[in-house]
């Protein structure tokens, strides 16, 4: 039995804007099995990236408490990854230089965090762009650069916040079939928050529909078989059952 890498008991978080408090989760509660491909799916404003921050911990609680194999999450910790929606490279940095920084900031020594770097920028497809800069490259390529510098940090566990919402449905299945075959035996476990069911579909082992504040509305497995293609996976049985299920949970999180 896999073991428990993150486990969410009765979460409230709170925010505080001018003179109202506001409600973000009430009593959330969820585990996170190692090695699992994880969706948080739902519509804006459910409490997904909330979750995700939580999870990071770049912030706190309100009441409730979220674990990390154990131990409290009380700030960002190194074997946690996190991908943001938006944009972080550095543009004044090559790309090389970009998918290094981590390690540059653990002093990590110049030939090893370069070698490191080098390999990771092949993996995600953009050897011979290593001295580019991101005004230099389309969205999906910094989205590539991005993912390779989250890897370089090496962590043991990835936080996706809708990484892929921005871009095409071409680029957006080339990077979803990227990071497939980047989690795919590699032993990392996944948190991926999307409001798209079917990319929620192809990437997933078990989607957790969240709706208002951070209620549970379906805990489904996906057992489609694997690998999973956009183009193909609407063919597969079992598809449109778990089509349905979905979009009928999002659905009733909105009555």
């Amino acid at each position: 039995m896999a073991a428990t890498v993150y486990r969410v008991r009765d979460v409230h978080k709170h925010f505080r804007k001018d003179d109202q408090e506001l409600v973000a989760l009430r009593g959330a509660n969820l585990s996170v099995e190692e090695g699992s491909f994880l969706v948080l799916l739902g519509r804006s404003g459910c409490g997904k990236s909330t979750l995700l921050n939580l999870l990071a911990g770049l912030t706190t609680v309100t009441s409730g408490e979220i674990r990390y194999r154990g131990d409290l999450v009380a700030g960002p910790q190194t074997r946690v990854g996190y991908l943001t929606q938006q944009d972080t490279l550095m543009p004044w940095r090559t790309v090389l230089h970009n998918v290094e920084m981590p390690q540059e900031i653990r002093g990590a020594d110049k030939a090893a965090r370069t070698a490191q770097a080098m390999h990771l920028i092949g993996q995600v497809g953009l050897a011979g762009f290593e001295h580019h800069y991101p005004r230099e490259l389309s969205g999906g390529m910094r989205r590539r650069v991005s993912i390779a510098r989250m890897l370089c940090s090496g962590p043991e566990t990835l936080l996706l916040d809708e990484p892929f919402g921005a871009l095409d449905a071409q680029l957006r299945g080339d990077l979803q079939r990227q990071l497939l075959d980047l989690w795919a035996g590699s032993g990392r476990t996944v948190v991926f928050v999307t409001h798209d069911i079917e990319e929620a579909l192809i990437l997933a082992d078990r989607v957790v529909v969240l709706g208002p504040l951070g209620a549970i509305m379906l805990d489904l497995t996906v057992d489609l078989p694997r690998p999973r293609d956009a183009d193909e996976i609407r063919m597969q049985p079992g598809y449109l059952h778990l089509y349905r299920a979905l979009t009928d949970a999002i659905r009733q999180a909105t009555k």
